[in-house]
């Protein structure tokens, strides 16, 4: 019987503080509760519920525990030192990072704005910590009129060039991201690069598109990934995925314009792939709503979500196993815009799986890396203890 793993990342659900929160500002988080409780008796989710998500302990969530869940269920705690969606993603797939990337709460320093200024030609707008909606309708004006793009950071270790494609070319925009790639190294590393496109829609407002593009620093070492390329088996990412690892490990992709669409590329890839590993991450979670501080958005995509899970029950094979995770959490009821120092939620679903099988709160992230590893026989990861054999019949 041939094997595969659908791993797909509900960026940013967290479901509760860790115990080291605090040294993150973010005590009292709970992404997942904030939600429920923001739009009360209008939250409805039954196909999650009946996965479990409400038995998951400590959630801060009533109403939602099931009697008898269809699905294994669980939490883990982040091993790594970061709260952003690298370390998040990466540790997922057998990472630890120790050394958080280097983060710039006051703007990235003046002598690589002037040295990334020499080499686009041009001077840029910004440099300060903001979210990407605000900075745009703040600037938004003075790029149009100047040319100059752009650019921010946020509490990740990210440098983000937004422009109207009307003014700088999407392609333009795309090579200015590679030439701060290059230059964003050794005393001035950072871990993400992004586009951030935008357009002056119908209405007149200045909206971001689906043209955003990641430049990401490689893994430094392999990841689950890898493994599964090495077995022989097609390693398939879905969305920033590709991005988020640069590549390494990937044997085929597709872009996303936004989480339904995620839905759709994620079950095409079900229909074609063979044997391996399906990986996909659901942005519009975390970009839309979690940075805007948007819980009713966020809880409305959730049911979005919910809404689409019965066709991916009717997509899947004896032989496959269904993950839902999440890479970090983004309380929009949190003061601020970025990301909140969370425990992250594990559904497991299969027809092989352990229904209602509880396997508790774990130290790692990896812990689904090292067990979808184990499922599908590949070498095993250097990090993270698979819960596997908790929850298979």
């Amino acid at each position: 019987m041939k094997r595969r793993a659908i791993l797909i990342v509900l960026d940013s659900m967290g479901v509760g503080e860790l115990p080291d929160a605090g040294r993150f500002g973010d005590e009292g988080s709970d992404t997942f509760g904030h939600i429920a409780d923001a739009l009360s008796e209008g939250f409805k989710i039954p196909n999650l519920k009946k996965l479990g998500i409400g038995n998951i302990k400590a959630m801060g969530v009533k109403n939602y525990a099931e009697l008898k869940p269809i699905g294994a269920y669980g939490k883990l705690g982040e091993q790594s030192i970061g709260k952003d969606t690298i370390t998040g993603h990466w540790e997922i797939a057998g990472i630890e990072t120790m050394t958080p990337f280097k983060t710039y709460p006051d703007g990235f320093p003046e002598e690589f704005i002037k040295k990334f200024e020499e080499a686009i030609g041009t001077e840029v707008l910004g440099n300060y910590p903001e979210s990407g909606t605000v900075i745009i309708d703040r600037l938004g004006e003075e790029h149009e009129k100047t040319g100059k793009p752009i650019v921010y950071t946020s509490s990740d270790s990210v440098f983000q060039i937004a422009a109207n494609t009307a003014v700088i070319p999407l392609e333009r925009l795309y090579e200015m991201c590679q030439i701060a790639r290059d230059l964003l190294q050794g005393e001035w590393a950072c871990g993400r690069v992004i586009a951030r496109p935008y357009i002056i829609n119908d209405k007149g407002e200045r909206e971001r598109t689906s043209d955003r593009h990641d430049y990401a620093v490689s893994p430094p070492e392999e990841t689950l990934l890898n493994k599964v390329e090495k077995a022989g088996m097609t390693s398939y990412a879905v969305g920033k995925i590709n991005d988020i690892f640069n590549g390494y490990g990937v044997t085929e992709y597709v872009k996303t314009k936004d989480n339904m669409d995620g839905v759709d590329k994620t079950l095409e890839a079900m229909e074609k792939v063979e044997e391996g590993f399906i990986f996909t991450n659901l942005v519009d979670f975390d970009s839309q709503y979690g940075h805007r501080r948007d819980p009713e958005g966020y809880g409305k995509a959730i049911m979005e979500f919910d809404a689409r899970l019965p066709e991916i029950y009717l997509a899947m094979r004896e032989g496959d196993i269904l993950m839902l995770c999440a890479d970090h959490g983004n309380d929009p009821t949190a003061p601020g815009f970025d990301h909140t120092r969370e425990y992250i939620p594990v559904i497991i679903a299969g027809a092989k799986v352990k229904k209602g099988a509880n396997i508790g709160t774990r130290s790692s992230f990896a812990d689904i890396g090292a067990t979808i590893a184990e499922y599908l026989g590949t070498e095993k990861l250097s990090i993270g203890t698979s819960f596997l054999s908790e929850i298979m019949e």
